[in-house]
């Protein structure tokens, strides 16, 4: 396929309503095959969210608001007390998907919220103009930071960036991935290079991908090469999506996030982390207070189902770290670039 061929990103939407169901691109299945799957229950939505058919902490907000409005519409009675304890079952159950990312709560925090009314029928309109609130003002608080974060990158900047934090993940415009397409959107001319992302590769699956489609030079590297090309001057700056943000600027982002924050430091490399303010979490004091996922170490043991480690090797497989506040060169949210660390 040539590039003319392809679509942009903005194009193939991660995540879309439909008014009576939710549409997703599979994004375990890219870049290979673009497969959109439709999803008509809150059960569907829970299993693509913890199968990382959907990922990204907005995209996992959408979603998982729009499975809530599902569920309710699924709920057969007119007792609005009824209604309002079965609606709570169907939020415990997306609550419990991804612990780590806390848009995800605060959408569902939103939806109670939302779930007011004289009658079942109110109430179940309320929420699905909630879901749909929730989607827009993600689309709205990325647009806004990409443009914001892109007055941080001079022209002829090589970017490096990890795992993916573009359209895929936000279902809209993106985060990192976005100030890199609205720099070049500006004129700037830029590159960026791509960690890999072990252990899912979701920075040489989707993030290449997307980067390839916006026509943005990109180099894909392995983890591990990352200090080597800092060390090189090969890297002008940093810049990751975030999962969680604690009230001191802690950041919760894809394991390996940590690791680059020191060595970025350790180059004199600016460190920026890009995130919608739904990514905040001001309930916890510090990043030790993060709750980390623990994924399947099949994970690590094999990609995408083939074994590349001896059987019965061990692993240990989180799949987020912290970075602490002070390897953190600024934080760019919809309402500005916070340096105050």
């Amino acid at each position: 396929m040539n590039r003319q061929d392809l679509k942009s990103p903005m194009e193939s939407k991660a995540v879309e309503w439909l008014g009576d169901k939710l549409t997703i691109l599979d994004q375990r299945k890219l870049p290979h095959e673009e497969t959109y799957v439709s999803l008509s229950s809150y059960q569907d939505v829970a299993l693509a969210i913890k199968e990382m058919k959907v990922r990204g902490a907005p995209a996992i907000a959408i979603a998982a608001a729009y499975g809530i409005a599902l569920g309710a519409q699924e709920i057969r009675t007119t007792d609005t007390n009824e209604f309002l304890s079965l609606l709570d079952q169907i939020m415990q159950a997306l609550a419990a998907t991804r612990p780590t990312a806390v848009n995800l709560f605060h959408a569902i925090s939103r939806m109670k919220k939302a779930a007011t009314g004289d009658s079942v029928t109110e109430m179940k309109e309320r929420l699905i103009s909630e879901a749909e609130r929730i989607h827009q003002d993600e689309i709205e608080a990325t647009r806004r930071l990409s443009q914001l974060g892109a007055e941080l990158i001079q022209d002829g900047f090589t970017i490096l960036t990890h795992c993916n934090a573009g359209a895929l993940a936000t279902a809209a415009y993106g985060t990192a991935l976005g100030i890199i397409r609205a720099a070049k959107e500006k004129g700037k001319k830029i590159s960026v290079f791509v960690t890999e992302t072990r252990p899912l590769l979701q920075g040489a699956r989707l993030t290449a991908w997307e980067l390839i489609r916006a026509d943005i030079p990109v180099t894909l590297i392995t983890d591990s090469m990352a200090g080597y090309f800092m060390r090189q001057k090969k890297i002008d700056c940093v810049i990751v999506g975030a999962d969680r943000i604690a009230a001191n600027g802690d950041v919760a982002n894809k394991i390996g996030t940590y690791t680059l924050a020191v060595l970025a430091k350790e180059n004199d490399i600016p460190f920026y982390v890009a995130a919608p303010t739904s990514t905040i979490d001001l309930s916890l004091a510090s990043g030790d207070q993060i709750p980390i996922e623990e994924r399947d170490p099949a994970e690590l043991t094999h990609i995408q189902g083939v074994p590349i480690a001896a059987v019965g090797t061990p692993a240990a497989n989180p799949a987020f770290d912290v970075t602490p506040r002070q390897y953190v060169s600024a934080i760019i949210t919809e309402k500005g670039i916070d340096r105050s660390f």
